[in-house]
């Protein structure tokens, strides 16, 4: 595999070695000794996966303090563009974002670390979304900021009317207004 970090320290695209071949394919989707090697020791204690159609966005989720976690992202089906957004107080680059396409053709992944907030857009027909992270969710740690706020400078790659997301979605707070990581 790959390890490259982004412009936000921390924060890795990972582009695994795909073996192709008459039969289909095969990769290493993840393996400790090597991710920390690159990455650093992340205990991952939960695999989670979701299944979205077109235009759903969630996001922008983070859990808050002592529960917050780390995430390891891919696609499995379908494509995504995926958005991580620096939510650590003291760091240079607080409120930037990286935007990342990961689909099942390239087999990308994302690694964001603690202290930030994370969403994914579909812009296949459908999408099945899957993650490690390294703490379980804990739902009265729950933080997020809106999708659409204009000081993030997210450029989603559709029209804003298409988006689907959850009323509780549509409702978090700006960034200006949301709890953060100091």
């Amino acid at each position: 595999m790959e390890y490259k970090e982004t412009e936000i320290k921390g924060v890795f695209v990972i582009e695994p070695k795909v073996f192709n071949d008459a039969r289909g394919y095969f990769m290493e989707a993840w393996k400790r000794e090597e991710f920390e090697a690159h990455v650093g020791k992340v205990d991952f204690v939960q695999d989670n996966e979701s299944k979205s159609s077109y235009g759903v966005l969630r996001g922008l989720h983070f859990q808050k303090g002592a529960c917050s976690q780390a995430k390891l992202v891919r696609v499995i089906k379908g494509r995504v563009i995926d958005v991580a957004v620096d939510l650590r107080k003291s760091s240079p680059t607080f409120g930037r974002h990286v935007m990342v396409e990961l689909s099942d053709e390239n087999k990308r992944q994302f690694f964001i670390p603690r202290g930030f907030a994370h969403g994914f857009l579909v812009l296949s027909e459908e999408a099945i979304f899957t993650y490690k992270v390294d703490n379980v969710y804990a739902p009265h740690a729950d933080g997020g900021i809106r999708w659409n706020d204009p000081q993030l400078g997210i450029d989603w790659p559709i029209d804003p009317q298409e988006v689907q997301t959850s009323e509780k979605d549509l409702n978090l707070p700006l960034l200006k207004d949301a709890e953060t990581f100091e």
